[in-house]
């Protein structure tokens, strides 16, 4: 069935309204009419509905059923040290494809992407967007939070921090993630945090540790930061039994 986002603010009870975006694809690309099923997600349930009217502009359906949850038990924020060019479109696309409920921009002392105020916000929207299809394209029932790019220094005062936050770090030996489930064996929600190109600076792990973040390794052989978060989000949610 063809995956679409209902519109909140509009659907209520078995009746629901495609979003504008989604109903000019589907009148427009599939032309889809009035008796086809569909999978449409409201509210973070996805349901099996029924296409029931369609105008010009406008698809309206009938909600049949709830559909199985694919969100993840492991709650997973990704706190991404900002990359620059256009590295950090395929960590959202990949980390909202393997189930992370938020990521992060972060800036670092390293980090060679420095956007201005007008810029960082067009990034932003486009990160958005680009959550939104990688979410409707995988199934998810939540589409990834992209939070404005917050310092370092004030992270932990502008987003809520996990329960468990790690930092996988170049410099870090004898403690990965196996050692980590090991030491948790239950857990709902964690902190990955990744740094930039140029990696993380001492002073800014020794920050990280008095936050409550746990340098961890990932192996022997350093990552590029658009492969280390993906590596860490993959290795954790497979120990933590979310991809059985």
């Amino acid at each position: 069935m063809h995956r679409f986002y209902a519109d909140p603010d509009r659907s209520g009870g078995e009746t629901a309204f495609l979003t504008q975006e989604d109903a000019r694809h589907a009148l427009t690309v599939l032309r889809l009419k009035p008796g086809d099923h569909i999978e449409i997600i409201l509210d973070g349930i996805r349901s099996e509905a029924e296409i029931t009217c369609v105008d010009s502009r406008d698809v309206s359906v009938r909600i049949l059923c709830p559909l199985p949850s694919t969100e993840p038990s492991l709650s997973v924020t990704l706190f991404q040290g900002l990359p620059k060019a256009d590295k950090m479109d395929l960590i959202v696309q990949k980390s909202t494809e393997l189930g992370v409920s938020r990521i992060v921009p972060v800036l670092m002392s390293r980090c060679v992407s420095r956007p201005d105020p007008k810029d960082m916000s067009r990034k932003l929207e486009r990160w958005r967007k680009i959550a939104r299809e990688a979410g409707k394209q995988s199934g998810r029932c939540l589409v990834t939070e992209i939070t404005e790019a917050v310092s370092l220094n004030r992270l932990a005062e502008a987003v809520p921090l996990p329960a468990s936050n790690i930092v996988p770090w170049e410099e870090a030996s004898g403690f990965g993630p196996l050692a980590f489930r090991e030491s948790h064996p239950v857990l709902s929600s964690l902190g990955i945090l990744i740094g930039p190109e140029g990696g993380i600076e001492k002073e800014e792990i020794r920050f990280l540790q008095s936050e409550g973040f746990t340098p961890v390794t990932l192996g022997k052989r350093i990552l590029r930061t658009e492969t280390a978060g993906l590596a860490a989000v993959s290795a954790f949610m497979s120990l933590y039994g979310e991809m059985e």
